[in-house]
């Protein structure tokens, strides 16, 4: 079971702040969103707190040479600086995949089976982790970068993303 949470949905402006962030190279953009993820109440630890860490979900290196960055990184980034929360690039991506955007959603689940690993597990072994992503959409890479961690030996899991597509929209 993943936990998820998000600051907005994506509609109106959000939807022109994610496609800024993600395909216009607005980096600055990551600032204000990562504020508002970081006031988003996350769930309480079931029993005493374990350690917290945040890693992005990773992006192809294709994406981040043409972009110049992974905008999941920038967003935890400052998610992390305002929270107080170490950043750890724990995840890799082990594959590249077709993109997500035109994909249904038993094609995304598909697409993104055995993508990840974890590069770092003492990174995040026993830890409390916050996932963070710029969209959540039908959960598969979320899912499927959550599975790698709790292989990992993350105690547990929760996403963090800006926007959460509508489901009609999906």
């Amino acid at each position: 079971m993943l936990a998820t949470r998000q600051a907005v949905l994506l509609q109106g402006p959000a939807v022109r702040l994610v496609h800024g962030l993600k395909y216009e190279g607005w980096a600055a953009l990551a600032r204000p969103m990562g504020d508002r993820m970081a006031r988003v109440r996350l769930p309480e630890p079931p029993d005493s707190p374990p350690r917290r860490v945040i890693v992005p979900v990773p992006t192809t290196r294709e994406r981040v040479r043409r972009r110049g960055y992974n905008q999941a990184e920038l967003l935890a980034d400052e998610v992390g600086r305002r929270l107080r929360v170490v950043v750890r690039d724990a995840l890799e991506r082990s594959r590249s995949g077709a993109s997500q955007t035109a994909l249904r959603p038993d094609e995304r689940v598909e697409n993104v089976r055995g993508v990840f690993h974890c590069a770092r597990p003492a990174w995040v072994d026993g830890a409390e982790v916050i996932l963070v992503d710029d969209v959540l959409t039908t959960g598969a890479t979320a899912a499927e970068a959550a599975r790698t961690l709790h292989t990992a030996g993350a105690a547990r899991v929760i996403l963090l993303a800006f926007a959460r597509a509508v489901p009609d929209a999906v």
